[in-house]
């Protein structure tokens, strides 16, 4: 491999690594959404939600001490309450969630974001091999694995985005306003940096094409 070759795969590798520490960051914590309820002036008490992959956090602050008014502020000073879903207890539903669609959305972002994960691990395995006695070959099933990676977060994504969707547009919740938070930037963000790591590691681990036409591949520099 040649010193721009190389170089080309560190500059790949590290935004694959910045990747890998966003999809851990936005796996392990709560700021995917957060909702909250219309504020009308008879109401007494804000409650405010914040949720990720296993568990949602809900705020409950009374009106008179938020100052500019605003329900779905994930700093709220009030008391907080967090709750694990129950992913794994079929017979038992989330005692915070009035209805049962939000537990199968969670189930499967979950499972698909610990598909992600596997990815990752099996890329990195690959990648550090490949560091050794020179298997430059690693690369090229390294950089697939991070791009399904990338794909699996964008799924994980994509389906969270149709939960919340599902629970602000049915009526047995009161939630009916939300943004998402900075968990869900942070998986936005590593499946660009996951999958097109992944393609561009691929390109620059593959070895060099012929540059003449009467060279062949056979006539290129052979790998370590």
């Amino acid at each position: 491999m040649s010193q721009t070759q190389a170089l080309k795969v560190r500059v790949a590798l590290f935004c694959i690594l910045v990747g890998i520490v966003l999809a851990m960051v936005a796996v392990v914590t709560d700021f995917w959404a957060v909702l909250s309820p219309h504020m009308e002036h008879n109401n007494a008490t804000c409650e405010a939600a914040h949720f990720g992959l296993w568990r949602i956090c809900t705020t409950r602050v009374p009106v008179d001490d938020i100052e500019d008014k605003n329900c779905g502020a994930i700093t709220l000073p009030g008391e907080k309450n967090c709750s694990y879903f129950r992913h794994f207890n079929p017979g038992e539903s989330s005692e915070i969630f009035e209805f049962t669609t939000q537990k199968e959305y969670s189930i499967s972002a979950a499972a698909i974001a610990i598909f992600s994960l596997g990815f990752i691990i099996v890329g990195t395995i690959c990648a550090l091999l490949s560091f050794r006695k020179k298997r430059d070959y690693l690369l090229r099933p390294a950089s697939m694995f991070y791009a399904f990676a990338g794909l699996c977060i964008f799924v994980s994504v994509e389906v969270m985005r149709q939960s919340v969707k599902r629970m602000i547009d049915s009526e047995d919740t009161v939630w009916i306003e939300y943004y998402y938070s900075w968990s869900f930037a942070c998986a936005c963000a590593a499946f660009v940096l996951l999958f097109l790591g992944g393609l561009a590691l691929l390109l620059f681990s593959l070895p060099r094409m012929p540059q003449n036409p009467w060279e062949s591949c056979m006539d290129a520099e052979p790998e370590h």
